[in-house]
């Protein structure tokens, strides 16, 4: 059947074809009179699978370009947009044509309208090809004969309706997991059988607990694998150190944050004769023990990042591994894949080398006790640490060097501060606050970021099958939307021939830098340029004005940066003659763990930013009817989104800014009272007031106070 399926296709491919009858075609493929019934059944399938079409004349021919695959993100409202995967621009769905698919499946849609300067294309849903949830995570609400699991996820589209026999162990308002026997169709909901209760609502950890479910992360490792993480005990083999460069008499330190407990970077710097600056810096050998093909390499494929929870990690390779022998500890032995580079008084770097070392640690450091250091500001910590003082300044001094010299090549310098949320014993939100970072932090970044250009140009130059950090040009017509913004503002990103350069985006960055606007104009550049993402070509970071860029130092929590370990690790072994068959399966190879990276890390992405946001609505369910000052960090066709200091974010909606009617202005991203003429814009000043706040769906809802 496939066959005779792929024989039609074909036909219809050809250049020469013309739309034809079924008769005709039969002829034409020359099937026997005996056998044309079934013809028709594999042209009727192939009309179902959407692969060809039967004009207004019962003539056939392929499906043409108003026809596309892509996946549906459902509103709360019934409308949706459907993403075409490498296009900007979304595919608007309304209600009535979105078949009921639900949020995240892959859907065919047949294009109603194309695009012009006042909408998005719209279209139809004609199919939906792959459903995106198999298990969903929801509030289980009981009566006596069924019961229905409302969905954290709004978006979802449905409630799904539970037979008696499938209630489980489930109580009225447990947090549970439910699996869909039964899609929607023709006006009915879901169905689907509880196969998991994870709780009440407030208990501790549930909330983290329902996320991983909902996102269908993988919480443990499979006993195999941590088995055979074991293996490697927590000493190095010795038999391997004749075949590293020996660094152990070095003075090395890492630099982390306090709770870090995977240290996979280590630096030193020195001064040298020439005047100009030496910088090693040693990352894990994780390829050393991660081998491929190995349970534990399949594990972190499928795991693809560590993701952090606030309360909780979910690491990429198991603990044994990740804090243990991988792990750069203090004092201890440890295998590393090096780079070491001689930088110049400018920044620029006159030569580098990669090499396989052994390392030992001397100091284990956290950023607060190297920034004392720099600021003389803590006799104890300066007196605990007084042979190093001239180490730490060195690195200062260089870490300056660096950061000027990408500055001035564009280096888009977007200073948004992350929240810190501090949980209690139990991880409820206590407190939420920015982020405090200091130029000790900016060292090491400095530090990382030279280490990763200086891999992907070396290995670039070599045509190795590689994964890169790509992030490309900003799309332009997005430039110009975001220049109608800022002119508001008096600023302007200047476009030539069609293209922006990463200095006119620092330019606009440095003239806002400690103004009132400065984190709403930083945020909304941050949306108009590209999602960076994994590729096996090399297209360059735009963000960092850099035209060679990979992820070299995180191989503990990163696969890609653990995959180019390894073909790192290939090129040093074979002195740098490595064989086309090498080379042929690891381009492959390269082009699939980048898709997948990429993929996972989107997945990762999102499950922190959900976390946050939860804990961000449990931490405001306490301050119902307090005030408070904030900034208007976003205007919507519903409404207007206000961050305050704290970096929580709520929206007031339409009904909550006052007696009137608004009217939008898209260009200019504000609203406009349409008797008072009240103008509310991005960047203003706002005094507003909490009115609701729900964990669940991760909302905060503010009203204006006049």
């Amino acid at each position: 059947m496939i066959d005779k399926k792929n024989i039609i296709v074909e036909l219809m491919k050809d250049e020469d074809y013309t739309p034809m009858k079924a008769k005709e075609m039969a002829i034409i493929l020359g099937v026997p009179k005996r056998e044309y019934s079934k013809f028709l059944e594999v042209l009727k399938e192939l009309e179902e699978d959407y692969k060809i079409v039967k004009n207004k004349k019962n003539r056939y021919k392929l499906i043409g370009e108003n026809f596309v695959e892509g996946v549906y993100r459902k509103n709360q409202k019934g409308f949706g947009f459907v993403k075409i995967e490498n296009q900007e621009d979304e595919i608007y769905i309304s209600k009535e044509n979105s078949l009921r698919a639900l949020n995240g499946d892959r859907v065919l849609v047949e294009i109603l309208e194309e695009k012009n300067k006042i909408k998005n294309a719209e279209g139809k849903i004609k199919k939906i090809l792959k459903h995106e949830k198999e298990t969903v995570v929801g509030t289980f609400q009981k009566s006596d004969s069924f019961g229905f699991v409302v969905p954290d996820d709004r978006s979802l589209g449905t409630d799904i309706f539970i037979s008696k026999n499938n209630f489980g162990k489930a109580r009225n308002g447990h947090k549970v997991l439910v699996q869909i026997t039964k899609y929607p169709e023709k006006g009915k909901n879901a169905e689907g059988k509880i196969i998991e209760v994870l709780g009440e609502p407030n208990q501790a950890g549930v909330d983290m607990l329902s996320l991983i479910k909902e996102y269908n992360l993988p919480a443990k490792f499979p006993e195999q694998v941590v088995e055979e993480a074991k293996k490697y005990g927590d000493k190095i083999d010795e038999k391997d150190i004749p075949n590293r460069v020996d660094c152990r008499e070095h003075v090395i330190f890492t630099i982390d944050g306090e709770d870090a407990k995977d240290l996979d970077d280590a630096v030193r710097v020195i001064k040298l004769e020439n005047g100009n600056y030496r910088l090693d810096v040693h990352i894990a050998d994780v390829s050393f023990y991660v081998r491929e093909g190995s349970l534990l390499d399949n594990e972190a494929q499928i795991r693809g990042t560590s993701i952090y929870m606030l309360s909780r990690v979910i690491p990429m390779l198991p603990r044994e591994l990740s804090n243990g022998i991988c792990s750069l500890n203090a004092g201890e032995d440890r295998f590393t894949l090096s780079c070491s580079m001689e930088i110049d008084l400018k920044g620029k770097i006159v030569s580098a080398e990669v090499y396989k070392g052994i390392i030992n640690v001397c100091e284990r450091m956290n950023y607060h006790d190297v920034q004392k250091i720099l600021d003389k500001s803590d006799e104890q910590v300066l007196n605990r640490y007084a042979k190093y003082i001239h180490d730490f300044e060195l690195m200062a001094e260089l870490a300056t060097i660096l950061k000027e010299r990408r500055l001035e090549q564009g280096y888009l310098n977007l200073d948004i501060p992350e929240s810190k949320i501090e949980l209690d014993k139990d991880g409820r939100a206590i407190n939420i606050g920015k982020y405090e970072t200091s130029f000790s932090n900016e060292i090491i970044e400095q530090f990382m970021l030279i280490a990763n250009e200086a891999i992907a140009e070396k290995f670039y130059w070599l045509d190795a099958p590689f994964i890169y950090r790509v992030h490309e040009d900003p799309d332009i017509d997005k430039v110009k939307d975001l220049n109608k913004f800022l002119f508001d503002f008096g600023l302007k990103m200047k476009i030539t021939n069609d293209k922006l350069y990463p200095t006119e985006v620092s330019k606009v960055l440095e003239e806002i830098k400690g103004k009132d606007e400065e984190k709403v104009i930083s945020t909304l550049i941050l949306r108009t340029l590209k999602l960076a993402k994994y590729e096996s070509q090399n297209k360059g970071h735009f963000g960092i004005a850099s035209k060679y860029y990979c992820h070299f130092t995180s191989p503990i929590r990163r696969y890609p940066d653990l995959f180019i370990h390894r073909i790192i690790s290939k090129y040093l072994e074979e002195n740098y003659i490595v064989d086309d068959e090498f080379i042929e399966e690891y381009k492959q190879k390269a082009e699939k763990r980048a898709l997948t990276s990429s993929e996972r890390e989107k997945i990762a992405t999102k499950v922190e930013r959900d976390s946050e946001d939860l804990k961000k609505a449990e931490y405001m369910e306490n301050k119902i009817g307090e005030e408070y000052d904030g900034i208007v960090s976003s205007v919507t066709q519903f409404g207007i989104f206000v961050e305050l200091e704290n970096t929580v974010e709520g929206l007031i909606r339409f009904e909550n800014l006052g007696d009137e009617y608004f009217i939008y202005d898209e260009d200019r991203k504000r609203l406009i009272g349409e008797r008072s003429k009240k103008i509310y814009k991005i960047g203003d000043r706002v005094n507003i007031r909490v009115i609701s706040a729900n964990k669940t769906l991760r909302q905060i809802d503010f009203e204006i106070v006049e």
